[in-house]
């Protein structure tokens, strides 16, 4: 399960960037998680909310935002939303050349105080 240790690094990077600002609590931390990352969402959120309480984060509230996939057909040239990788273009069953979306895991923002 590796969104355990995506979780503790996510803390790890809330707490080193507070150091760095001399910031002494975070009350919002907004996380992108796109459908295609590889990152179950809700895994990675509940182990998110089990290793908090004795971080830089144990009052910040935890925003999810969840990015869908999207894919390009190189065929037909349309682009189209994707819940798996293999997923292939609605129209003409082609594979997608390119993934426009959905691959994003990063730290969107934190609202310190």
């Amino acid at each position: 399960m590796h969104e355990l240790s995506l979780a503790m690094e996510v803390i790890a990077l809330a707490e080193r960037e507070t150091a760095t600002r001399g910031v002494a609590s975070v009350s919002e931390i907004q996380i992108e998680v796109g459908t295609l990352s590889g990152v179950e969402a809700d895994a990675f959120l509940w182990a998110l909310e089990m290793l908090v309480k004795d971080s830089i984060l144990s009052q910040a509230e935890i925003k999810l935002l969840r990015t869908p996939g999207k894919g390009k057909c190189t065929a037909c040239d349309l682009e189209f939303m994707m819940q798996n990788r293999v997923d292939t273009c609605p129209v003409c069953s082609c594979f997608p050349s390119e993934i426009t979306g959905g691959e994003e895991f990063r730290v969107v923002s934190m609202v310190v105080e």
